[in-house]
C-alpha cells in the first residue's frame, strides 16, 4: 500500500510541475507580445519641454484690443498677458490663469512661504464660504456694503465669499481653550482665492473680482510684542520685494473697514496706479494722500522736506488691529499668572496675482513681458534653426545642449524649453520669445557648427546679446536663481 501511495504522489507532483511550466511559458509569451504590440511612441517620449506642447494659445480672442476699440480702460500688463496667452477673461473681473501663469504664481507663493516661515508663519487654509453670523458679530456684514458677495444655502442661511478672514481666523484661535503665552506670537497665514464685488473691474489682474491673496494674522501677548511682530512682517515684505527686484515703497495708510490703529501700504510706483502717494525727498516719510489734507506740501515728519506726489499700485497692506476682533470673539490665552488674557492682533495681506501683474506693468516693454527673474515661468528658451535651412543640422545640437544644461546645472531642470516650431523662422520665434519674457534665449545656429562651438544668447532683462562658448554659457546660467 505504501509504494502505491508514493507512486500516486509522484505522478501528481510531475503533473503540477508540467502545468506550472506551461503557464510560465504562456505568460512570458503574452508579455513579449504585449511589448511588441505596444505603441511605438510610448518608447520615444522626449523629456524635453517643447513650446508646441505648452498650452499658451496666443490665438485666443484679443479682448484687450476690443476693449481699447470700445473705449474701455486697459493697461500694459493686461494687454501683454492676454496677447501672450497667459490669461483669458472668463467674466468681468475673473480670468483663466493659463499654465505659464500658474507656474509663475506657484514660484511666487514659494518665495512668500520662505519669507513668512522665516519669521515664524504657519500655513493653513480656511473656507472661502464664510458664515454671515461671524460677519454680523463683528458688525462688518453691513459695513462692507455691496463689495461683499452674499448668498444663501438651501436652508436659507446667509453666507459670503470671503474677501478677508479676520472673523474666521479669530474664531478658530478662540476655540483653542488651552492657548498659552508660551505659544505666542502665533502667526497663521494662507494663500487662497478672495472675492470682492468690484463695481467696475479693470486693469486685468490689478483690479478684479476674484484674485489670489496671502493673508496672515498674528496673535501676541501685549501691545509691545504686537508692534514687534508688525515690524518683523514689514521687514519680511521689504525683503520679499527686494528678492523680486521690485522697487516698493512703504507708506502710511488708512485702516479702512479692516480697522485697527496703524496701517501701511506697500506700493509699486507706476503711472497706471490708482493710489496717490506723497513722498518726502528729505526724510523717509511717505503716505497715501488720503492720510493728509489736500493742501499739505510740507513734510510733517522732518518739517523741512517737500512732499512730491506720485502714483502707485498697492501690492501689500499691513494692519495693527489691537483687540478689535479678539475681544469680540474672545480669542484669549493664559498669561504667566495662568489668567485668561485677550490677545493683541495684526493682519497682513499680499496680493499674489496683483504682484504678478504689477511686476509686468513696471518691468515690461510695450512689446514684450519682462518678469522678475526669480518667478519667470521658464528661465531659458532654446531656438534651433528652421527646418530646411542651411544650418538645419545644428538642430540635434539644440537637444544635446538642453540635456547638457540640465545635467550640469541641476537647478535648471524643468526650467529650459525648446521652441520646436521649426516650420517658423528663427526671427518669428525670437519675437514670440521676447513677448513671453524668457529671461534667457539661446539661438543655436551656424556658430554651433564651428570647430569651437558658440551660441547667441539674448539676456532679455538687460537687452544684451552675447556670443558664448558652451563653458561660457554654463558660467552665465550658473548665476540664475530658481525657487
Amino acid at each position: 500500500m505504501e509504494p502505491l501511495l508514493h507512486q500516486v504522489r509522484q505522478r501528481v507532483f510531475h503533473s503540477l510541475h508540467k502545468s506550472l511550466n506551461l503557464l510560465q511559458r504562456n505568460h512570458s509569451g503574452c508579455a513579449e507580445h504585449a511589448a511588441a504590440s505596444a505603441p511605438s511612441h510610448s518608447r520615444h517620449i522626449k523629456p524635453t519641454l517643447l513650446v508646441s506642447r505648452i498650452y499658451q494659445p496666443s490665438n485666443l480672442r484679443d479682448v484687450g484690443q476690443e476693449s481699447r476699440v470700445a473705449g474701455e480702460m486697459t493697461c500694459k500688463s493686461q494687454r501683454l498677458m492676454q496677447q501672450a496667452g497667459l490669461i483669458h477673461p472668463s467674466n468681468p473681473g475673473c480670468y483663466y490663469y493659463l499654465p505659464a501663469t500658474v507656474r509663475s504664481m506657484e514660484k511666487l507663493v514659494r518665495v512668500i512661504d520662505q519669507e513668512m516661515q522665516e519669521i515664524g508663519g504657519q500655513k493653513l487654509d480656511m473656507p472661502s464660504l464664510c458664515s454671515a453670523d461671524l460677519w454680523k458679530t463683528s458688525e462688518r456684514w453691513d459695513l462692507m456694503g455691496k463689495e461683499l458677495f452674499r448668498l444663501k444655502d438651501r436652508h436659507g442661511a446667509d453666507y459670503c465669499l470671503g474677501p478677508t478672514h479676520e472673523e474666521a481666523v479669530t474664531t478658530l484661535v478662540a476655540h483653542q481653550a488651552t492657548l498659552s503665552y508660551r505659544q505666542l506670537p502665533l502667526l497663521l497665514y494662507q494663500v487662497t482665492r478672495k472675492f470682492r464685488d468690484e463695481p467696475k473691474p479693470k486693469f486685468g489682474l490689478l483690479r478684479g473680482r476674484e484674485f489670489y491673496m496671502k493673508d496672515m494674522y498674528s496673535f501676541d501677548v501685549s501691545k509691545e510684542a504686537a508692534y514687534q511682530t508688525y515690524e518683523a512682517v514689514c521687514q519680511a515684505y521689504a525683503k520679499l520685494f527686494a528678492r523680486l527686484g521690485l522697487r516698493c515703497v512703504q507708506v502710511q495708510a488708512d485702516t479702512g473697514n479692516i480697522g485697527g490703529t496703524l496701517s501701511h501700504e506697500f506700493q509699486l510706483p507706476a503711472d497706471i496706479g490708482e493710489d496717490r502717494l506723497l513722498v518726502c525727498g528729505t526724510c523717509s516719510f511717505s503716505a497715501n494722500v488720503e492720510m493728509l489734507s489736500s493742501d499739505t506740501t510740507d513734510c510733517p515728519q522732518c518739517k523741512a522736506g517737500t512732499l512730491v506726489e506720485s502714483k502707485g499700485i498697492e501690492v501689500g497692506h499691513t494692519f495693527y488691529l489691537g483687540k478689535k476682533y479678539s475681544h469680540i470673539f474672545k480669542a484669549s490665552f493664559s498669561n504667566s499668572q495662568n489668567k485668561p488674557t485677550i490677545a493683541e492682533m495684526g493682519c497682513y495681506g499680499l496680493g499674489v496675482t496683483r504682484i504678478l501683474a504689477a511686476a509686468i506693468e513696471v518691468m515690461s516693454t510695450e512689446e514684450g513681458i519682462r518678469w522678475p527673474g526669480l518667478i519667470a515661468p521658464y528661465q531659458v528658451c532654446v531656438l534651433p534653426p528652421k527646418k530646411g535651412s542651411k544650418v538645419h543640422e545644428a538642430a540635434v545640437l539644440a537637444d544635446e545642449l538642453i540635456l547638457n544644461l540640465e545635467e550640469s546645472l541641476p537647478r535648471l531642470r524643468g526650467e529650459v524649453v525648446l521652441d520646436d516650431r521649426t516650420q517658423m523662422t528663427v526671427g518669428k520665434r525670437l519675437k514670440d520669445a521676447s513677448r513671453l519674457g524668457y529671461p534667457y534665449v539661446i539661438i543655436v545656429g551656424q556658430g554651433a557648427l564651428e570647430e569651437t562651438p558658440s551660441f547667441e544668447v539674448i539676456c532679455q532683462q538687460t537687452g544684451e546679446t552675447v556670443f558664448l562658448s558652451k563653458d561660457g554659457l554654463l558660467d552665465l546660467l550658473r548665476s540664475v536663481e530658481t525657487v
